[in-house]
């Protein structure tokens, strides 16, 4: 291998490169998101229908989206659609959910408080800090532009 040609080490690394399935990737991961976000649909439909004002309907739709992430997720589900669809179950508050629950669960043999309880922010930490700190600016500069 050391007295390759450039041209020989192309067709070696073409040879061994796995082709792309970018468009079939992109399909799963846009039918999984869809029926994702179908089912959510859904509840708000059922929700509505109960007798919930469509604001309480949709603050219980993404409760219900989330306990059904973190849940499916806990059974080992979750993953497993997630490997086979990408990122069609990353979008929704489902993939969000997984994110904040798989390192949890995973680091729940060293205990509730360092195991848990510390991988749990793994993931949900920077996005609360980030969100936070985006809605501090945000509402800064709205402010201030209410002074011009």
């Amino acid at each position: 291998m050391n007295n390759m040609t450039d041209e020989e080490y192309s067709k070696y690394v073409k040879s061994r490169t796995p082709s792309s399935k970018t468009g079939k990737n992109c399909i799963k991961a846009f039918i999984a998101g869809g029926t994702i976000c179908a089912i959510g649909e859904a509840f708000l439909k059922l929700y509505i229908y109960l007798g919930m004002s469509s604001e309480t309907a949709s603050v219980l739709v993404t409760v219900t989206m989330i306990f059904l992430g973190t849940f499916l997720t806990g059974l080992n589900i979750y993953p497993k659609l997630a490997k086979h669809a990408g990122a069609g179950t990353l979008v929704p508050v489902t993939g969000f959910a997984n994110s904040v629950a798989a390192p949890a669960l995973e680091a729940k043999t060293e205990g509730y408080i360092t195991g848990v309880g510390a991988k749990i922010f793994t993931i949900a930490g920077p996005v609360i800090l980030f969100g936070t700190l985006a809605s501090i600016v945000s509402g800064l500069a709205y402010y201030l532009w209410q002074l011009v």
